[in-house]
This record gives C-alpha cells, structure tokens and sequence, in this order.
C-alpha cells in the first residue's frame, strides 16, 4: 500500500480501520495478523466500482480513510 507511505498523515487512519474491520479471531490463523476478510475487501471494491479486483485511486483511498474514521468517531461534519 504505496499510498501510506506517500501520505505519512493517513497512517492513523489506516491502523484504525484495519483495526475496525479486523477478521474475528485473527490470532488463531496465520499470518497472525489483524487484516479484514478477503471477502469484506472483494464486496467494498465490488460494491465501489462494479469489480471484486478494482481498486481505486489514491485520493480516493484516502478520502474513505477519513471518512471512515469519522465515522467511527461518530462525526458528521468533515
């Protein structure tokens, strides 16, 4: 994920919705890691641009990560 490392300032945002969106019993099975479902990622580029293997652009991205971090937060104004 090249755009973390171009936009250091998305990195809190990025671990939380990892966190957020984390496989239940993630310690159980390896690679040991608290990453989302393969399937959760396949339905959100499904569900956002028509394709299980699109991706979207950087901006994008970024913009999701802020606005699933305030809605984590609960906040409604950008």
């Amino acid at each position: 994920m090249l755009v973390a490392l171009r936009h250091p300032r998305s990195w809190p945002d990025l671990i939380g919705l990892a966190w957020a969106a984390r496989r239940r019993g993630w310690w159980r099975r390896p690679p040991f890691l608290p990453l989302p479902p393969a399937g959760y990622l396949r339905w959100r580029n499904e569900t956002a641009y028509g394709e299980p293997t699109a991706t979207g652009s950087d901006r994008e991205l970024l913009r999701y990560l802020r606005w699933a971090a305030r809605m984590r937060r609960g906040s409604r104004t950008s």
